[in-house]
């Protein structure tokens, strides 16, 4: 993605807080973990995003990010009904072997997430999502927009570990904290003090 593109990308995307808003800090660490994403995706060109690494991955970086942001997306359409299906993802083959439209894609949830609010937060939903392999349909449970939001910063950071690996068998660096949830590096940075 040439530096152009990179400067008018970021420009585009909300401030991590707004002075005349309220913002949650799930709001300011959501945010964080998708411009997290992004800032990696600046660094690809298609051929190394949609790359399929060798065994045992058998992926690539672009099929985790797709996965990733259809899961953030599948909450923030969710919102209006008030029902979060996390299997019915659209499986966009050119979010995950367009490094541009993964880029635009990240973008469209940051601005849909800038107008969330702490009362967006506390709004009660019902989430669709396949946990079990025995089961012959979804299981259907309540939650709230927050724990959903949560949920979804909590599962980009475990599939950007599994990038983070994609990324060192294909000889694409990543930052030093890229993949480890904020709780490791607290813990890491704690060992290290001592």
């Amino acid at each position: 993605m040439s530096a152009v593109l990179q400067m008018e990308v970021l420009q585009s995307l909300p401030k991590a807080v707004e002075p005349a808003m309220k913002t949650s800090t799930l709001m300011i660490d959501s945010r964080e973990v998708l411009l997290q994403g992004l800032t990696l995706l600046f660094d690809l060109d298609d051929h190394r995003y949609s790359q399929i690494a060798g065994a045992p991955f058998n992926a690539s970086i672009g099929q985790h990010y797709r996965h990733v942001i259809e899961h953030f997306q599948s909450l923030t359409r969710g919102l209006q009904s008030g029902d979060i299906n996390y299997d019915g993802r659209d499986r966009n083959v050119r979010l995950q072997s367009e490094v541009t439209y993964g880029s635009i894609a990240t973008c469209d949830v940051l601005r849909v997430l800038k107008r969330y609010t702490d009362e967006t937060l506390l709004r009660e939903c019902t989430v669709i999502n396949s946990v079990g392999y025995g089961s012959a349909g979804a299981s259907t449970f309540q939650s709230n927009i927050s724990r959903e939001l949560a949920y979804c910063a909590g599962h980009a950071i475990h599939h950007y570990a599994i990038i983070r690996l994609l990324c060192h068998e294909i000889g694409v660096s990543v930052p030093a904290e890229f993949g480890f949830a904020p709780s490791t590096l607290k813990h890491m940075s704690s060992l290290a003090a001592v």
